[in-house]
């Protein structure tokens, strides 16, 4: 899961400079085992024996990712069947609206920078691709079928499918036969409309992921970070120089504290080597090196100050205030030996 500019709750304690403790009054879901278990916990301060206290877990079949809702007590689960909220102690599950189309087989869901919108993709075997956009109450906003797909064969340099938000309008962009990406843009041609009009695939060069960002969406390119315009095609001219220009393959944006950031990684593979996190402040002239990380899977920018990066087996806090000032990150490992991680994100008790 991706990702997005929030409000702050002034609950929430920020992160201190310097050796001080902090407390964290966050909540941190844990999506593992494949999307078959979710999990909560709660990080403790350094100075506590175990780095993390056990909030209680949920079994699953075919989970996929999870995203915080507006009031941060609440989040969205995507599972492969549909998706639903959940309260802090991972109960409480109220179903999104169903889609209006059958079977539903759902990869995907992005949030948009107010994650008052999610739209999600639904890719089931031999059947067409659809999405769904939907309100942050489960409402459905619209639905839209896309254009018939051939994917090119799989390979360690084809780009993936990517979503992204802007408002009631979607952006997909998907690999295409021959190389690079096509981008198709998502939206209703009058106001209330159930459907929305999918425009002509666009080719364009690879997009290996997307994000909200300064009231836009930046992309991923083998270029680097590059804005995109408003068909949806990345802008050369607009390549934020924080980032260099070599590729990139993920991004995440969203609020540690009072500041607004951009992060991005570079896969391992298939080199299989780690590979460093950066992270932009959006003043700096270039973007910071958080750590060298393997297999990351997700990561979440939290209220409490506190970047918190995902890999397949290891959840890991960061401390972007004097990570960003002095570049002391302060790294403490709060969950190991996790199986086949997949997403976190925060959320408020």
């Amino acid at each position: 899961m991706k990702r997005s500019a929030f409000l702050i709750l002034p609950l929430l304690l920020a992160a201190c400079t310097g050796t001080e403790e902090v407390t964290s009054t966050l909540r941190l879901a844990v999506l593992t085992n494949g999307g078959g278990l979710l999990r909560a916990v709660t990080p403790e301060a350094d100075t506590s024996a175990t780095p993390v206290t056990d909030n209680g877990s949920a079994a699953l079949t075919g989970g996929v990712s999870l995203d915080t809702l507006p009031s941060g007590r609440r989040l969205a689960l995507t599972g492969t069947g549909g998706i639903e909220s959940r309260n802090t102690d991972l109960a409480d599950p109220q179903p999104f609206a169903a889609p209006g189309f059958t079977p539903v087989c759902l990869i995907q869901t992005a949030a948009s920078a107010a994650r008052d919108r999610l739209l999600t993709l639904s890719a089931c075997p031999n059947g067409p691709q659809q999405l769904a956009l939907y309100r942050e109450n489960g409402t459905l906003v619209w639905t839209a079928t896309l254009p018939p797909y051939l994917p090119p064969s799989p390979g360690s340099d084809t780009p993936p499918i990517r979503l992204a938000v802007l408002g009631d309008v979607g952006l997909v962009a998907r690999p295409r036969v021959g190389g690079g990406s096509e981008v198709m843009r998502a939206a209703q041609t009058s106001a209330g409309a159930a459907r929305a009009e999918v425009s002509t695939p666009l080719p364009t060069p690879a997009l290996r992921d997307l994000a909200p960002y300064a009231a836009g969406v930046v992309a991923a390119t083998d270029s680097g970070v590059q804005r995109l315009k408003a068909s949806g095609e990345p802008d050369a001219a607009t390549t934020i120089g924080a980032f260099g220009q070599g590729r990139i393959d993920r991004l995440w944006s969203g609020a540690a504290g009072t500041r607004a950031l951009l992060a991005a990684w570079r896969s391992d593979q298939p080199s299989a080597s780690a590979q460093p996190l950066l992270v932009w402040d959006g003043v700096a002239t270039g973007a910071a090196t958080v750590d060298s990380l393997r297999d990351l899977r997700d990561l979440t920018l939290a209220p409490d100050g506190f970047l918190y990066a995902l890999t397949g087996t290891t959840l890991t806090r960061y401390d972007t205030v004097p990570g960003l000032s002095q570049g002391n990150w302060r790294p403490r490992t709060l969950l190991t030996g996790l199986n086949d991680a997949r997403a976190v994100t925060w959320l408020v008790p």
